[in-house]
């Protein structure tokens, strides 16, 4: 075999050349399996939350982490971000159908992991 595998883009029969450095879906899976990316599609698959919320359901995560990793999700289309006009202003996130599509499998990866973990000591 010769030639890397070639995914076709949604409704224009194009291949993406997904193992060419500058196709567009590889920086996607970049970020979604980035260090932060996976757990911030996890704590939002069941609800939208606040920036502070994602923050204290994430645990290790600097807010600098957090931001950067929420903006690259944003513009990939996997989350929405919404911004009340309050004083400060109060930022909710939650997942685009691409975003819940994607974090559908995630989600399975991690249950599958935690059921077949053994059982932690008592501390």
């Amino acid at each position: 075999m010769t030639e890397g595998v070639q995914l076709t883009q949604a409704g224009t029969g194009a291949p993406y050349e997904v193992f060419h450095t500058d196709c567009p879906a590889r920086d996607v899976v970049d970020h979604v399996t980035s260090r932060w990316g996976v757990w911030v599609l996890i704590a939002l698959r069941s609800d939208d939350l606040r920036f502070y919320e994602l923050r204290e359901s994430i645990k290790g995560i600097s807010e600098k982490m957090l931001a950067q990793t929420l903006r690259a999700l944003v513009q990939d289309g996997l989350v929405w971000r919404k911004v009340e006009p309050t004083t400060p202003p109060q930022v909710t996130y939650g997942l685009t159908e691409f975003g819940q599509d994607v974090g559908e499998p995630l989600t399975d990866l991690f249950d599958r992991i935690t059921k077949r973990l053994p059982p932690r000591p008592a501390r």
